[in-house]
């Protein structure tokens, strides 16, 4: 237990520096407006993230190919013959948006990066009460890791968080931080949350 939050310890602090430094930003950027995530199973993926996760469904349009040029390459880095056969854009919260996509593709790998692989990433979603979050998540059958885990020192302490996964794979992770971090104290960035939004 003491590893583990000695882990989250190091790694917000480490995460919490980048911001230290003076930088550059992209002419008129506001915030995160949304991630992307290719799924295996569209149906799947609105389904968990409406039906047990609870966001929204805003839109859904597609499919996007091009069987005589380079446009996909061209657009998003992908085989040329790339098809994208829907993207449906959920809303979850007062957090960002999740756009998911369902592609085919002729060079299509199926991976399910771990936390700790080289390009693995997961969402997290801010909750009240991250017990209550794991008993409703287990009675749903979702798959959920080790937790509710209190990070009592360091920078990160207060917060309480919960790893869990899609039925595909995906990792996700449950937050709360009811009393904020211990970092926020004399803090001069003090990070988005969306049980505050409008700070």
């Amino acid at each position: 237990m003491k590893t583990i939050v000695r882990n989250a310890t190091l790694a917000t602090v480490v995460l919490g520096s980048a911001g230290i430094a003076a930088a550059s930003s992209i002419p008129g950027m506001r915030g995160h407006d949304h991630t992307g995530i290719t799924v295996p199973d569209m149906k799947q993926a609105v389904d968990f993230f409406t039906e047990v996760v609870g966001c929204q469904k805003a839109m859904s349009f597609g499919p996007f190919a091009d069987d005589k040029g380079t446009f996909m390459q061209d657009v998003l880095g992908v085989d040329p013959k790339a098809v994208i056969e829907q993207i449906t854009m959920v809303r979850c919260g007062t957090g960002s948006n999740i756009e998911l996509f369902k592609y085919t593709a002729p060079d299509q790998k199926d991976l399910t990066p771990r936390n700790s692989d080289i390009g693995g990433f997961h969402i997290a979603f801010y909750v009240d009460d991250v017990a209550a979050a794991k008993t409703y998540l287990d009675a749903k059958g979702v798959k959920t890791r080790m937790g509710p885990i209190p990070v009592s020192e360091g920078p990160a302490a207060g917060q309480t968080i919960l790893y869990f996964q899609a039925p595909w794979g995906l990792q996700l992770e449950a937050i709360s931080y009811p009393s904020g971090m211990a970092y926020e104290k004399g803090a001069e960035t003090v990070l988005w949350s969306p049980k505050s939004p409008e700070k």
